[in-house]
């Protein structure tokens, strides 16, 4: 969604399913009992057949290592550069979480995940962990290797759906297409095909449950096997979700539904489709944290009191924007009111603030401590968000190492999301992509070369509206909750008033050419190259917006951009592999519902690029079972003329990142990583300021901070070197390990431990977020077909935040963390 964007930056924003539990899990049983059911009847024909497959394909050659929870880099993988090399001779810093790990270590949200991959410390998004921020900007989602929309925070990204989820860090490979700066989560469904790519000779499947503090309801279900469709091979993977959870934050609650199928058909020797999809319905809640934000109540939980003033002047018990315009500008750019015409924090003085916006004081002030289950969320707040995913790959093998893939892809959500404290949007998107990949491979005695060519073409279409104007995070009281002093009338409740309402559609022609020289040596090199053609078009809704002035009533634009990538390693004796990487990534600058606007689609500013630089060194040593890599690297936007606060920064990062894998013995696997990163916004050092909401901290000459909490005052915060344009809220260094160790009894013991700096909450460094450890502890046993886990989460009860939007927001809200919580779960394998 787009911000009031009073400094002229073009900055965004983040922004009935209750079923219930033991009916669908009986629906569900039922769905297993009938697919056994076909399974018993083609059984032997398909066991054959997979027999017949499994002689007729070359052999895993993958490294198998027990006790590892498949954690080690030891199998190919496609989701780095597209050719099948595994981690460890990939030149780019990338990490693999396995499903195995996921159950292990109790992986519930995309925040779970900075235990097991370095360089992947996420702020809050308004409570919604919709994607990682990778190396410090925020990341992107891909399924199956195909990029998603964006999802910075609407709607939770699920988790427990995926049979591996790989990390990448920095910008993706020429094949895949656009992409951001900072990297990707790439989530791997769970399939019918086992390593090797042969289909399971048999059916399988589990049942859980999982209940734990706050309410915490979590019912999955999964079966997949082989079937025998029409004399050939077909065969099947489900996957079902459903969590209705209470919350520990008041007015909160989670109701989610997940799910997936996943089909993959032998037509011929030759032939075969994978296809399936993803269906998510999602209803909850964003979390704005704790509002009137000081340090005071960081270190000690101090809280000021006090209601606004009345402005219901219709008495229906909400505050329109015509009832704000009647009383007066609830929004100050600078002290430009009182006639001090400066735009800093500094000029606003208490005798200001009286005498030209008196209606911002608030009443019956107080202090109190504040409990971190009062957020600002209201009884009627929702976030609502219905997500469809769908693939349909044809894929040809023409023999002699020659292969072609036809790659359908859709992705499309419909999104609302309302927030008392005066914020609301939708999104109603889709994309859809075609993406004809051919490879092949040329073996000789000299190497192993591969030859990929991609064209492909991606559509977007996009719907948005969002309503920003009237935001006002401190009138309301979170000691007493919404009344009708700080209930905003929304722009989705009225269908009006709107801050921004567009449509229109892009469309990305991209072609793409890379290769893969892998000499006997030792040597290798990957190299590419892609061009990609942007049309945009793009509608301003007139009729529903408050404000038409010098609004672009329609655009439209086209541009093109080059994409590349030179990467190259070396296989050293001792299992050591140095690598270095150069690439160029074209980015599309769109905003949280994927939108473009109009004025951006006309001076084709909707295009840019980032740079990568980073070398390594990689190796895999005793066998296989232990893992270690390092990267240095630097990456930076290339064009900072326009920018998205919320999915796509233009900033530099340098950093390092580490990272150890290690099986010691079928029963133990220790991991740890480090990451060290610095992070500049690159349009915010060029300018010298950026515009920013002014929190209580900032005010430095304001005696009486209750005299602005009925709206809220803005300008510019100085950027005055590079240390001051860092992006705030992502710590310098961030530690974490983990460790779990499996008795042949059945008990399984796990541990994991991440240590954050202390950092500022916003970008005028004002407030400052101490630093913590956090420790998760999990328990398991298995009998038989069942399995009993239990999980600590923040064993230890530690006191942190996490900051929230720390461009605009960072130095009035902050998201006060959960406390210790535990988890159980009964899983039913069979």
């Amino acid at each position: 969604m787009a911000r009031n964007n009073l400094a002229g930056l073009a900055t965004t924003r983040r922004a009935g399913l209750h079923r219930p539990i033991a009916g669908i899990a009986a629906a569900l049983l039922c769905c297993t009992a009938m697919t056994g059911t076909a399974w018993a009847q083609t059984t032997a024909a398909t066991t054959t057949a997979a027999a017949a497959t499994a002689a007729e394909e070359p052999q895993d050659q993958d490294i198998v290592v027990t006790g590892t929870l498949d954690a080690l880099p030891n199998k190919d993988v496609g989701s780095v550069f597209g050719f099948a090399k595994t981690l460890v001779e990939t030149p780019r810093s990338a990490s693999t979480i396995s499903s195995e790990q996921i159950e292990r270590f109790g992986v519930t949200d995309i925040y779970d995940l900075v235990a097991q991959a370095p360089g992947t410390f996420t702020n809050s998004f308004f409570g919604v962990g919709g994607a990682l921020d990778i190396r410090g900007t925020p990341g992107e989602v891909y399924f199956r290797g195909v990029r998603r929309l964006d999802n910075p925070g609407n709607y939770p990204t699920p988790i427990g759906a995926s049979d591996r989820i790989d990390i990448v860090r920095g910008p993706s490979s020429p094949i895949y297409g656009p992409s951001k700066t900072g990297g990707y989560m790439n989530f791997v469904p769970k399939s019918a095909r086992v390593s090797g790519g042969a289909l399971l000779d048999h059916a399988e499947g589990e049942v859980s449950y999982t209940g734990g503090s706050w309410d915490y309801n979590v019912l999955k279900a999964q079966l997949r096997g082989p079937l025998r469709v029409g004399g050939t091979e077909f065969g099947y993977s489900l996957y079902a979700e459903v969590e209705d959870s209470g919350s520990y934050y008041r007015n909160m609650s989670t109701r989610n539904v997940v799910l997936q199928g996943a089909f993959d058909n032998q037509i011929t020797e030759r032939l075969r489709v994978e296809f399936g999809g993803m269906y998510q319905k999602y209803d909850g809640q964003q979390n704005g944290g704790w509002n009137r934000l000081t340090q005071d109540l960081v270190d000690n939980g101090t809280y000021i009191t006090g209601s606004a003033k009345p402005l219901d002047t219709n008495g229906d018990g909400q505050l329109a924007p015509a009832e704000f315009l009647a009383a007066g500008n609830f929004n100050p750019f600078g002290t430009f009111g009182c006639g001090g015409g400066s735009v800093l924090a500094s000029s606003f003085t208490d005798a200001c603030l009286n005498s030209t916006y008196p209606y911002l004081a608030l009443q019956n002030t107080g202090t109190t401590k504040l409990s971190r289950k009062n957020v600002l969320t209201g009884t009627n707040d929702f976030l609502r968000n219905k997500a469809y995913t769908g693939y349909f790959d044809i894929i040809y093998d023409g023999g002699n190492d020659l292969e072609i893939k036809n790659q359908l892809f859709y992705d499309g959500i419909d999104n609302k999301n309302n927030n008392s404290y005066g914020f609301s949007q939708f999104h109603n998107s889709y994309v859809i992509e075609d993406k004809v990949v051919v490879s092949k491979t040329f073996k000789n005695q000299v190497g192993n070369f591969s030859v990929q060519l991609s064209p492909s073409i991606r559509y977007t279409d996009f719907k948005h509206g969002d309503d920003f104007n009237f935001e006002y995070f401190h009138r309301v009281d979170l000691t007493v909750g919404y009344t009708p002093l700080s209930d905003r009338l929304l722009s989705t409740e009225s269908d009006s008033n709107y801050s921004n309402y567009l449509k229109g559609h892009y469309t990305d022609y991209g072609f793409a050419a890379l290769t893969d020289l892998d000499f006997a040596f030792g040597l290798d090199v990957i190299l590419g190259v892609r061009y990609d053609t942007v049309d945009v078009t793009s509608t301003n809704v007139l009729g529903k917006l408050r404000v038409t002035n010098n609004v672009v009533p329609t655009g439209s634009g086209s541009k093109g951009g080059w994409s590349y990538n030179g990467s190259v390693s070396y296989k050293l004796p001792f299992g050591i592999i140095p690598y270095a990487t150069i690439a160029r990534q074209t980015t599309v600058i769109a905003g949280q519902g994927s939108e473009i606007d109009a004025a951006t689609a006309n001076g084709g500013l909707f295009l840019t690029a980032s740079k990568l630089y980073e070398g390594g060194v990689k190796g895999s040593w005793l066998g296989g079972r232990l893992y270690g890599a390092l990267s240095v690297y630097q990456q930076e936007r290339t064009d900072r003329n326009i920018q998205s606060s919320t999915v796509n920064q233009s900033v530099q990062t340098k950093g390092v990142e580490a990272e150890m894998r290690w099986s010691v013995d079928k029963h133990l696997l220790i991991t740890s990583a480090y990451t060290r990163a610095k992070v500049y916004n690159l349009t915010f050092l060029d300018a010298g300021s950026t515009f920013s909401f002014f929190g209580i901290e900032d005010l430095v000459n304001v005696v009486n901070p209750t005299l602005t909490l009925g709206g809220q005052v803005g300008g510019l915060v100085p950027i005055p070197d590079r240390e001051a344009s860092r992006r705030q809220g992502i710590p310098t260094n961030l530690y974490s390990a983990t460790a779990t160790y499996a008795f042949d009894n059945g008990i399984a013991l796990s541990g994991s431990v991440v240590h954050v700096d202390s950092v500022f909450s916003g970008q005028s460094r004002v407030v400052k977020l101490p630093a913590y450890t956090l420790f998760d502890l999990g328990a398991s046993y298995g009998t038989g077909d069942w399995l009993f886990r239990l999980t600590v989460k923040n064993a230890t009860n530690e006191k942190y935040f996490r900051a929230n939007f720390t461009e605009l927001f960072g130095s009035t809200i902050v998201l006060p963390e959960r406390p210790r919580s535990f988890q159980g779960s009964v899983v039913y394998k069979f």
